[in-house]
């Protein structure tokens, strides 16, 4: 078994030093920031399950072989044990995680290989279905959204979380990775620099650091600016995490970053508060909200030229940016009369 505990080292031919050893420190640093925690946590597990997987059936994880991953997708896909099958994108992923998990082991794991490619490609065909997206947040639901939150500490706090996600189309994980400046702390994913026309908020995503603009609005009651700077005022934050957790009393701002999960929990929260889809059954008006919400509340409500809710959001195509409008007028350009017909 390949040990995995140290993978980045010197090579076995060079002598270790002051200077190297530092280097060696350096680089595993930056390795471990190649790729988010929560993903790293994933495909930790997705190697942990395969390797178990593996040894049930009396075979080794290492080195990976194509023909037993063909056999471990096909698993997942249509499972022999009674346990529920996986979805397609959940199996892709726990490709991802195999891949990446061979290659830290020092190992090439080729996705082409037939014995992978034809398995997946079956799956998909036979399995895929449309994504189920989320119900998006209009503006008469934000609206009411925020007007069930109290005007304590606690309230100033989550009533400026929903506002400026909603206006800035962010993921939750990226309101609770930001910082009042480019302070650097640990879990950042961005820093507020806060102007006369609006906030600046710079975010490091997927493919790299990108800027969303949010402008101030209309009112002060709705405005995501202004929400942002009450609740920066009355908790006196000015370094550090923006959204922090509050003391009991909800009185005192605490230092401790909010967890993403605390912004999910706040908009099934009011959403049931404020009587949003009341035509429905607690459990499935939960179920139809979620983060991703606010996103696609921005997608759907936002009546400007299509590239810059693109740019918002941070998309590198329209067509990502499609699938978060839910109520866009799909035929607004008509090729069939642009055609002659």
């Amino acid at each position: 078994m390949v040990d995995t505990s140290d993978p980045i080292s010197l090579p076995d031919h060079v002598a270790g030093s002051g200077s190297l050893d530092r280097l060696v420190e350096t680089a595993r640093d930056y390795a471990r920031s190649a790729a988010s925690e929560n993903t790293l946590k994933a495909y930790k597990a997705d190697w942990a399950h395969f390797a178990r997987w593996c040894r049930l059936r009396g075979s080794e994880p290492l080195p990976p072989s194509p023909e037993m991953i063909g056999l471990y997708l096909a698993d997942l896909a249509n499972p022999g044990n009674g346990s529920p099958a996986l979805s397609v994108a959940t199996i892709e992923r726990r490709l991802s995680g195999l891949v990446w998990n061979a290659a830290q082991r020092g190992f090439v794991l080729d996705r082409k290989d037939r014995h992978i490619a034809t398995v997946l490609a079956g799956i998909k065909r036979k399995h895929a279905r449309p994504p189920v997206q989320k119900e998006a947040i209009l503006p008469e639901d934000i609206l009411a959204m925020v007007a069930t939150l109290p005007f304590d500490l606690r309230g100033l706090r989550d009533r400026a979380i929903l506002l400026l996600g909603y206006a800035g189309g962010l993921r939750r994980s990226e309101i609770v990775s930001l910082d009042v400046g480019k302070d650097d702390t640990p879990e950042s994913g961005g820093w507020i620099d806060i102007l006369e026309g609006g906030a600046l908020l710079t975010l490091r995503g997927k493919t790299g650091w990108h800027e969303v603009e949010i402008g101030r609005g209309s009112s002060a009651k709705t405005c995501p600016v202004h929400a942002l700077e009450q609740w920066l005022l009355f908790s006196k934050i000015d370094f550090g995490p923006v959204f922090v957790r509050t003391s009991r009393d909800g009185m005192r701002a605490l230092d401790a970053r909010l967890s993403d999960k605390h912004v999910a929990r706040l908009i099934k929260s009011t959403v049931l508060k404020s009587g949003i889809r009341a035509d429905l059954p607690e459990t499935e008006r939960l179920a139809l909200f979620s983060g991703h919400s606010l996103r696609a509340g921005l997608a759907s409500s936002a009546e400007v030229d299509e590239r810059y809710v693109q740019k918002q959001l941070g998309h590198s195509s329209a067509e990502m940016t499609r699938r978060y409008q839910r109520r866009r007028d799909r035929f607004r350009i008509n090729l069939t009369k642009a055609a002659g017909l």
